[in-house]
C-alpha cells in the first residue's frame, strides 16, 4: 500500500455544484491547524519504573486547545501495595495518603473518557503511556490508540546544549519561564509540561510544523527529502558485497561495503542512524544504487578498496591514490643516504620502510634513523673519491656524520654504518629504540616533556613503518598462498592470494568437498605479476586486509609456494614506542620488568601527550567560539 494518504474529494458525498467560482484551497486549509487540536497533557507518579511490576500512585492531566485550558484531571491511586521509601521522599506521596484512594481499574475509565479523541502529551511519553497501556491491559480495557506526543523528543529537536544542559522537565520549565515549577506531583508536573509544550510548538512553527499532521515527523531527525530516497534500497540483495551510489550523470558518488546484507546497509542511509552531513548531502544527489554481490566478506572489503581507487568518489575519505603513499628508501649509491620516495624500485642494495600514511610521517621515520646512526644527510650524489676543495657540513663538526664528502670516511667504513641502518630497517630495530630511549631518559631527567614527546613520535613513526614493511614483505614475495577458514554454518571460506593481492575467493557449504573448489580457484585465479618487495601487488590497505584475514584464529594454510616467514627479532614485537622502550630497558638490564627510569619515561611522555591533546582541544574550542561569535 502506498504510504501517501489521499484526501477524500470535497464533492464525494454530494452533488457537483454547477454554479459558483472555483477556489483552490490554501496550505492552511489542508490538515488540522495546531490551534484546533485538543491536547491532554498527562503525568503519572508510580512506585517504580517497570509497568509490569509497579503501580500508579497519582494521575494528573490538563486538557488544552488553542492555548486555553479546557479542564483538569487529578486523583491519587491505590497501587495495591506500599510506596517505597525513596519514592516517598521523591514525590511526597506516602502509603498512608493512598489509603482509601480508588484503584486504577476505577480511575482508568474516567481518564480514558477525559482524554477521548485528544492527542496525549507527556514528558518522556514512553514511561507514562507505558504504565497506562499496561493498566488497561490488566483491567481488560481496549487501548483507544490516541496519538502520542513526547515533549522530550520535541525538545531535542529545537533546544540546543548551549541553551540547556539537558532536556529534563525542570530544566525546560526554567528555560521557558513556566508558570508552574515541577515538583514530582502529577498535576503540577502536567501544568508545567503544558507551558513547555506551548513554548516548543512556538519554536517549531518557523520550521513548518503548523498542523497536526506535521507532528508525525516533527521529532524525526531524518529530512523528508532524504527519507524519500529510501526506495533506492528496494530490490538490493540480502548478501555481502559492495554498493555504489551514482549521481545524475551516472558518476560514482560513494562506494561502501556490507559484510552481511547490502539491502540493510543501504537502508540505514535513510534513517536517523546516519548523522554525517556530507553523506546526507550525497544521498540527496544520488539517483540509484548499484550492488556488487561478493562471495565472502573479505572480497567485499577488497572490492570496496579497488573501486574507491578506480573511481575516486568525492564523498569517500579513504585513501584513493595508493601510488602517492610515501616510502623511506636507503639508496644504492656508493655512499647511501635516506630519502622519501613515492615508488619502490628494483635496486641492488636499496632498503625500504613503509608505506606511510603521509610524507610527514615518513620524514619522522627518517629523522629517527638520523638520530640513531651517523648516516649522511646531504642530498647530492657523492663520488667515490672526494673532490678537491670539498668542504664538510656542520654535522661533521658535531660528530653526527663521518664526512665522506671530504674523505673523512672511505667506502668500506661508511658501508659498515649503512649496514647497521639496513639491519634496523629490515630486521631488529633495537639500535633505534636504544638511541631514542637514552634521548628520552635525558629529556625526562631535565623535565623537558614536550621534547620527549617529539622524540617518542619519531620513534613511533619509524616502528610503524618498519613493522608494516617487515609484515608485508614475506607475503609480497609469495607467488601463491591458498588458505581456508571455517564459517559459522560449518562451511569454508577459501582465498587465493598472489603477491599480497586477493586473486580469487569462494564460499563452500558444509555439504561440499572444498578440495575441487580450491583446485578450480587456483586454475582460474587472477594472474598477478611479481612486485618489488616490500611493495605488494595490491593497494597497501588491501594487503593489510588480506594479512588480517590470514592471521585470524582458525585459518588453515592449504598451499604456500615459497617459505612465508620473518626474522625472529622485528619491529612487529613492539610497535608502540613506550612499550618498545620499556622492553628494551628490561632486556638490557636482564630484568623481567621495566626499570623505574623506563616507567618514568613512559609516564612522562604519556602525560605530555595528554597535555598536548587537552591544549589542542581547548584551542579548537576557542576557535569555534570565535567563529560562533563572529
Amino acid at each position: 500500500m502506498s504510504p501517501v494518504r489521499r484526501l477524500r474529494p470535497v464533492w464525494a458525498d454530494g452533488a457537483v455544484a454547477t454554479t459558483g467560482t472555483a477556489v483552490q484551497p490554501g496550505l492552511d486549509e489542508v490538515g488540522t491547524p495546531l490551534a484546533d487540536v485538543t491536547f491532554v497533557v498527562v503525568d503519572l507518579e508510580t512506585t517504580g519504573s517497570a509497568p509490569a511490576e509497579c503501580g500508579i500512585t497519582e494521575i494528573g492531566a490538563v486538557k488544552v486547545r488553542g492555548g486555553q485550558v479546557l479542564g483538569e484531571f487529578q486523583t491519587l491511586v491505590d497501587p495495591g501495595g506500599p510506596v517505597p521509601p525513596f519514592i516517598q521522599v521523591l514525590t511526597g506521596i506516602t502509603t498512608s495518603m493512598l489509603v482509601g484512594a480508588p484503584v486504577i481499574e476505577d480511575v482508568l475509565p474516567r481518564f480514558l473518557e477525559f482524554s477521548h479523541g485528544a492527542v496525549l502529551v507527556a514528558h518522556n511519553a514512553p514511561f507514562d503511556i507505558g504504565f497506562l497501556r499496561a493498566a488497561a491491559a490488566r483491567g481488560g480495557y481496549a487501548w483507544p490508540g490516541n496519538r502520542v506526543l513526547d515533549t522530550v523528543r520535541l525538545a531535542r529537536r529545537v533546544v540546543t546544549r548551549d541553551e540547556a544542559p539537558n532536556h529534563k522537565l525542570g530544566t525546560l520549565a526554567a528555560l521557558f519561564g513556566a508558570s508552574v515549577t515541577p515538583n514530582h506531583r502529577a498535576l503540577e508536573d502536567a501544568r508545567a509540561t503544558v507551558d513547555v509544550l506551548h513554548a516548543l510548538l512556538g519554536r517549531l512553527g518557523p520550521l513548518g510544523v503548523t498542523h497536526l499532521e506535521d507532528l508525525d515527523t516533527a521529532t524525526d531527525p531524518v529530512p523528508a527529502d532524504v527519507r524519500r530516497k529510501r526506495t533506492l534500497a528496494d530490490g538490493l540483495p540480502d548478501a555481502p558485497g559492495v554498493y555504489l551510489f551514482r549521481g545524475p550523470d551516472d558518476e560514482v558518488l560513494y562506494v561502501g561495503t556490507s559484510t552481511t546484507s547490502l539491502r540493510k546497509r543501504v537502508r540505514s542511509y535513510f534513517t536517523s542512524a546516519e548523522k554525517r552531513g556530507r553523506i546526507l548531502e550525497m544521498v540527496r544527489i544520488a539517483q540509484r544504487v548499484d550492488p556488487v554481490v561478493c562471495a565472502t566478506p573479505l572480497e567485499a572489503r577488497v572490492r570496496e578498496l579497488r573501486l574507491i581507487a578506480e573511481h575516486a568518489p568525492r564523498y569517500n575519505r579513504r585513501s584513493r591514490f595508493p601510488e602517492r603513499m610515501p616510502w623511506v628508501r636507503l639508496t644504492s649509491e656508493p655512499y647511501p643516504r635516506l630519502s622519501v620516495v613515492r615508488e619502490v624500485r628494483d635496486e641492488d642494495g636499496a632498503a625500504y620502510l613503509g608505506p606511510f600514511s603521509s610524507a610527514a610521517a615518513a620524514q619522522l621515520a627518517v629523522e629517527a634513523l638520523h638520530e640513531s646512526f651517523p648516516v649522511r644527510q646531504c642530498t647530492r650524489r657523492l663520488p667515490l673519491v672526494a673532490a678537491a676543495g670539498a668542504s664538510a657540513c656542520v654535522l661533521a663538526d658535531m660528530g653526527r656524520c663521518g664526512a665522506p664528502c671530504v674523505g673523512g670516511q672511505d667506502r668500506d667504513t661508511y658501508a659498515e654504518v649503512t649496514a647497521r641502518v639496513r639491519r634496523a630497517m629490515l630486521g631488529d630495530p633495537a639500535p633505534v629504540v636504544a638511541a631514542h630511549a637514552e634521548r628520552i631518559e635525558n629529556l625526562v631527567a631535565q623535565q623537558r616533556y614536550e621534547e620527549a614527546a617529539t622524540v617518542r613520535d619519531r620513534l613511533g613513526a619509524f616502528l610503524r613503518g618498519a613493522a608494516r614493511a617487515q609484515r608485508v614483505t614475506p607475503l609480497a614475495s609469495c607467488a601463491e598462498v591458498v588458505a581456508a577458514r571455517r564459517t559459522d554454518d560449518g562451511g569454508w571460506e577459501v582465498v587465493v592470494v598472489r603477491h599480497g593481492r586477493l586473486a580469487a575467493t569462494a564460499r563452500v557449504d558444509r555439504h561440499t568437498d572444498p578440495r575441487p573448489v580450491i583446485e578450480t580457484l587456483r586454475a582460474t585465479a587472477e594472474h598477478v605479476p611479481a612486485p618489488v618487495p616490500p611493495s605488494s601487488a595490491a593497494h597497501p590497505e588491501e594487503t593489510d586486509l588480506v594479512l588480517d584475514w590470514l592471521e585470524r584464529p582458525g585459518v588453515r594454510l592449504v598451499h604456500v609456494d615459497t617459505p612465508w616467514a620473518m626474522p625472529a627479532r622485528t619491529a612487529l614485537a613492539n610497535v608502540d614506542p613506550a612499550a618498545a622502550i620499556a622492553a628494551h630497558a628490561a632486556e638490557v638490564r636482564g630484568l623481567a620488568h621495566p626499570t623505574p627510569v623506563a616507567v618514568e619515561a613512559h609516564d612522562a611522555v604519556t602525560r605530555s601527550a595528554a597535555v598536548r591533546e587537552a591544549a589542542s582541544r581547548e584551542a579548537a574550542s576557542r576557535d569555534a567560539a570565535a567563529r560562533h561569535t563572529a
